[in-house]
């Protein structure tokens, strides 16, 4: 199965801007990407409508991720913040009917950074708090149409949803038109014991899949199975794109949330450049198999 390449903008940016958007969309699809992220990191930082138009010029199949930042949490928080973040998702979902996005991924239950110590108890408490919390936003979602897909992080970003087993226990009462998951291969390769078996737990739950070299660098020049990887793709029929996202050293905000210390390939454009090389290879091969 070959499916669509996309790239996030964060590779290049944070935040996405109006004036930055075109120009980064304009890249992407010059180097041969098909599909694009667009963060959506503060409501009204940049323009839908025409965002809308600049992704039909260039033929650029659109999906749009959340950035829980500061204060953005579902659980162990006051109802204020849990409505203020159910208020921001909804944002996202209107983006993305706006832009037309299928998809609105991220991980939308705390604070990223966020970690604390729960007991057996407080986790179960926790988890029936995610889901009151979610529930109205993926009634939303439902009704526009798209699909909040869920990220599970790796454990020095959160210390709730680490794992797909996690997220199917955390959600399962949910999931289905208006929610599902979206795995990104450098928390799989962190804390699933076997990342592809993780993916086939997944199943048809998935709904998004994003990736980066274990490293954060480009895909191919890592110790991943990317192989294996399409393969556990295979056989739950995924069918989405695989969005590579990283990030620049050279945002203060965005290198210090996601640990870039140092440059991950020559330039930004190469780390881009060397993914979407290697990942259409892979996939011609394959087909030609």
């Amino acid at each position: 199965m070959r499916r669509t390449l996309g790239v996030n903008t964060w590779v290049w940016e944070s935040p996405l801007t109006d004036q930055s958007l075109e120009g980064l969309a304009r890249k992407a699809a010059g180097m041969g990407f098909e599909a694009i992220e667009l963060p959506v990191e503060s409501p009204g930082g940049w323009s839908p409508e025409s965002a809308s138009e600049v992704l039909r010029e260039l033929s650029l199949a659109p999906y749009v991720v959340g950035a829980m930042g500061a204060g953005r949490n579902l659980v162990a928080t006051s109802a204020s913040s849990i409505g203020a973040t159910q208020q921001y998702l909804e944002h996202c979902i209107s983006v993305a009917g706006a832009i037309g996005a299928s998809v609105v991924a991220g991980p939308f239950y705390a604070e990223t950074g966020r970690t604390w110590r729960m007991s057996a108890g407080e986790r179960a408490a926790t988890v029936a708090e995610l889901r009151e919390s979610l529930a109205p936003v993926v009634d939303t979602a439902q009704a526009a149409g798209v699909t909040l897909a869920i990220e599970p992080l790796n454990r020095y970003e959160t210390s709730l949803i680490n794992t797909v087993e996690q997220a199917l226990d955390a959600l399962d009462p949910l999931l289905g038109p208006g929610l599902g998951l979206a795995l990104d291969s450098y928390h799989l390769n962190i804390e699933e014991k076997n990342p592809f078996d993780a993916i086939r737990l997944a199943g048809s739950n998935l709904a998004h899949v994003q990736v980066c070299g274990n490293d954060r660098g480009a895909v191919g020049d890592d110790h991943i199975d990317w192989q294996a990887f399409l393969d556990a793709l295979d056989d739950v029929g995924y069918a989405g794109p695989l969005n590579l996202e990283s990030f620049t050293a050279e945002n203060d905000t965005i290198a210090t949330a996601a640990s870039v210390w140092r440059p991950l390939a020559s330039s930004q454009d190469a780390l881009a450049e060397r993914t979407l090389a290697y990942l259409t290879q892979l996939q011609n091969s394959r087909e030609n198999s």
